[in-house]
């Protein structure tokens, strides 16, 4: 059974924008503690990219993305978005969207979670 399902990649040019969403069933999404979006680009680790908390909606980013990423959550839809403006080459990766369970979040500082999505590609040409 598919817990998480990523949709939203795609090509883009430098500078360009994309809205990636995770969409999960409602016991997946209430149970969750925290949400949040990794990445893995060829050969490299993955690591994670922002997160936000399910009930109080605090956030978490990357340096690498600070002010050019935004995180957001829909309890009605049981999405989590990641909004990705002013793309760079570097940014690209398949993008994979995670919820896990454990209080404190481990997504915080590991790459542990309960639930992963399947990836989507993002690829940003120069």
């Amino acid at each position: 059974q598919v817990q998480l399902a990523e949709s939203g990649g795609g090509s883009v040019q430098a500078g360009g924008s994309l809205r990636l969403s995770c969409v999960s069933n409602a016991f997946t999404y209430f149970s969750s503690n925290c949400m949040g979006w990794f990445r893995q680009a060829p050969g490299k680790e993955r690591e994670g990219v922002a997160l936000i908390y399910r009930v109080s909606g605090s956030t978490a980013y990357a340096d690498s993305v600070k002010g050019r990423f935004s995180i957001s959550r829909d309890d009605a839809r049981y999405t989590v978005d990641l909004q990705m403006n002013s793309l760079q080459p570097e940014d690209t990766a398949m993008y994979y969207c995670a919820t896990d369970r454990y209080v404190p979040c481990r997504m915080v500082s590991t790459n542990e979670a309960n639930y992963w999505g399947q990836g989507t590609q993002v690829t940003v040409s120069s």
